[in-house]
């Protein structure tokens, strides 16, 4: 204890407060907890993952890191996407965080590019539709680590919607920041090898006593739910379209003194070639016209097949 007045009133350690009150364990306690949920991840996901996928996902624990919960979540850096969850009877708030490149790699081998052709991406922001598979991946854990910890009435986690780490807003500051454990887990498909991390109050983790979940040896699938889950994702999907018409070429001093009312013709006499992009690429030729009081576009031609179509819009 230090003084903080001449009054006679005290400040406790924040350290040696938090292990009076079970908020705060030791390294080897901590570490013991972190080692065996680390375990049971390692030996149930890779099968999961697999009957969900058809693709073989190596799992392996890669030990913990321990500090205050803000300073965790700032060491994963800003590659990663984060989801908050709860589980009842367990932890009312712990996060769950998964490297981006090994998000952006299962998208592309689900959406058919082959393993042999996959080269590790850069860490990254996730579109919308990858966070659909980060969200995927996060359920998958979440399920595991609830059988693990055993929680008391067997209530389903309840995780909010992931999102990328540049995207979280500010911690309050009038919250206590807590102490917590990082369990990092990795995760390799083909060539790329990332890491999904657990953070967890260190308060539930010595409430925790972990257990071996039954049953989860399944029959394998070369297509499943997940999968088709995934396309029909992808297919809802909304995407911008732009469409880009040549003109006919002006001289810089004409285009500096256009002025509003002032036209430019197309560089086309008859049908009109109208190049249809989205995210950058071209999709599809169409030619211009019109539909009541509506100008429109009609498809000649396309860049591709569909699949092909839809890994430009997915990369």
């Amino acid at each position: 204890m230090t003084s903080a007045s001449k009054t006679n009133v005290y400040n406790f350690d924040r350290k040696l407060l938090a292990r009076m009150t079970g908020t705060l364990g030791d390294t080897k306690t901590i570490g013991r907890i972190c080692a065996d949920l680390g375990q049971v991840l390692s030996e149930f996901l890779p099968d999961i993952f697999q009957n969900e996928t058809g693709f073989d996902i190596e799992i392996g624990y890669a030990g913990f890191d321990t500090g205050l919960k803000s300073e965790l979540i700032d060491r994963l850096g800003s590659g990663v996407a984060l989801c908050d969850v709860s589980l009842r009877n367990w932890c009312s708030h712990f996060i769950i965080s998964c490297d981006s490149p090994v998000i952006i790699t299962l998208m592309e081998l689900l959406l058919g590019a082959p393993i042999t052709g996959v080269e590790e991406p850069k860490p990254r922001a996730l579109s919308k539709i990858e966070m659909d598979v980060a969200t995927m991946v996060v359920e998958k854990i979440a399920d595991v680590l609830k059988s693990a910890v055993n929680a008391a009435g067997g209530f389903e986690a309840t995780l909010e919607r992931p999102h990328n780490a540049t995207e979280r807003p500010a911690a309050d500051p009038d919250i206590d920041d807590v102490f917590a454990a990082c369990i990092n887990v990795t995760m390799g498909v083909g060539p790329v090898l990332s890491t999904f991390s657990i953070i967890v109050p260190q308060q539930a983790l010595l409430k925790t006593k972990v257990v071996f979940p039954k049953g989860v040896g399944q029959a394998r699938k070369g297509k499943s739910e997940w999968n088709e889950q995934l396309e029909q994702q992808v297919r809802r999907s909304t995407v911008n379209l732009e469409a880009r018409v040549k003109l006919q070429s002006l001289t810089l001093d004409t285009i500096s003194r256009l002025q509003p009312g002032d036209v430019i013709p197309f560089l086309d006499g008859k049908d009109v070639r109208v190049e249809i992009n989205a995210n950058g690429r071209d999709l599809y030729i169409c030619e211009l016209g019109r539909s009541g009081a509506k100008y429109t576009v009609r498809i000649k031609d396309t860049h591709g097949s569909e699949s092909d179509i839809l890994h430009h819009l997915m990369s």
